[in-house]
């Protein structure tokens, strides 16, 4: 991975490079104790498919925050003045030790007084789970 070059070198319409997490039951366990969001569909099978789930999903926040770390990465840690999304589509994650990976792409949209947009998109198994995902962050 290439370092960051910071947000103030980023000009308008610059791809840039995807990032790609996986997410296991494990971190869903951990996300879960950080956020106190102990919704079962996020660890037992029985209840996520019993709502009419596929399986046990990830949290959207927790989904939402990789967004954020590709951010993060990006633009070298720069101040984030707005970041937000739908949330679209689960991100199923399988009870095994390898998860599922989801990639997180970009393309910068602006570059205008001091601020850099950010066109996000999230997908998981090519599927995109967030809908309209968007950072701004100060240049």
């Amino acid at each position: 991975m290439s370092a960051a070059p910071g947000a103030g070198a980023l000009e308008k319409g610059a791809v840039l490079e995807p990032r790609t997490f996986s997410v296991t039951r494990a971190d869903l366990v951990r996300y879960a104790g950080a956020s106190g969001d102990f919704n079962p569909i996020h660890w037992s099978e029985r209840v996520a498919t019993s709502v009419g789930l596929p399986g046990v999903i990830a949290h959207g926040m927790f989904t939402m925050a990789l967004a954020a770390r590709a951010v993060a990465d990006w633009t070298d840690g720069a101040e984030v003045v707005e970041l937000g999304c739908k949330f679209t589509q689960p991100v199923v994650v399988p009870a095994d030790e390898d998860g599922v990976e989801v990639v997180v792409g970009a393309s910068v949209k602006d570059v205008a007084d001091g601020r850099v947009t950010l066109a996000l998109e999230v997908t998981c198994g090519g599927t995109k789970v967030l809908g309209m995902p968007r950072a701004v962050v100060r240049a």
